[in-house]
């Protein structure tokens, strides 16, 4: 499956982007989604002494599809396409990798 492919395949199960504050609701539904992501492994450091080994993949698929639905419905209702999204982001770290920048921070580096 591409990426467009799963960006349509999402929008089935997405609200009307008409939906009152839909922009809101899927930025917010982005970041709570990366928030559980973060919670997980801060239980790891926590409870597992960061111990990888002890990490619950499925857990963690599950989570990352989440983070990957709401991108995928955030970026239609921006009218962006997510294959279009996925390959500029590539040729961006490209160049950043090229001109020996990856590290560091700003996002114009």
């Amino acid at each position: 499956m591409n990426c467009d492919d799963y960006q349509r395949a999402a929008l089935r199960t997405a609200r009307d982007r008409d939906a009152p504050d839909e922009f809101m609701h899927l930025v917010l539904g982005l970041v709570g989604e990366a928030g559980e992501i973060a919670e997980k492994v801060k239980k790891l450091v926590r409870d597992k002494n960061s111990d990888l080994a002890q990490l619950d993949r499925d857990d963690m698929a599950a989570e990352l599809g989440d983070v990957l639905w709401y991108a995928a419905v955030l970026a239609n209702y921006l009218d962006l396409s997510l294959d279009d999204i996925a390959e500029r982001n590539i040729a961006k770290l490209a160049d950043r990798q090229r001109r020996a920048v990856l590290g560091g921070s700003g996002d114009h580096r």
